[in-house]
C-alpha cells in the first residue's frame, strides 16, 4: 500500500482492504491479534480504537506505520477526497 492516509476515515477502508486481500475474515484477524471481532469492526468503520490495537492489526497484516511530515495533499489526493462523481460538467 502506498497511499498517504491523512484521516481515520482513510485508514478504515485501507485496513479492511488489506485484510480482504489476504483472504482473512474478521474472526481470523481477531485470532491473530488477540483482539475481539467488535474491536476490529470498530477499526474498519473508522471508529476510535487504541494505538496498540492499530499497531497489532497492522503487524498481523504485515504492515508498519511510518511517520512523515504532513506537507500538502497531492493533486490526486485532493481529487479523490473531493470527487463528486460528476466528471462531465457542462
Amino acid at each position: 500500500m502506498s497511499d498517504t492516509l491523512r484521516l481515520l476515515t482513510d485508514l478504515a477502508p485501507a485496513v479492511r482492504a488489506l485484510r480482504l486481500a489476504q483472504g482473512l475474515s474478521i474472526s481470523d484477524l481477531a485470532r491473530r491479534t488477540g483482539r475481539s471481532r467488535d474491536t476490529l469492526h470498530r477499526l474498519e468503520r473508522g471508529e476510535d480504537v487504541s494505538v496498540s490495537t492499530l499497531l497489532g492489526v497492522l503487524a498481523a497484516l504485515g504492515q508498519v506505520l511510518v511517520l512523515q511530515p504532513t506537507g500538502l495533499p497531492s493533486l490526486e489526493e485532493m481529487r479523490r477526497r473531493f470527487a463528486t462523481g460528476d466528471d462531465d460538467e457542462e
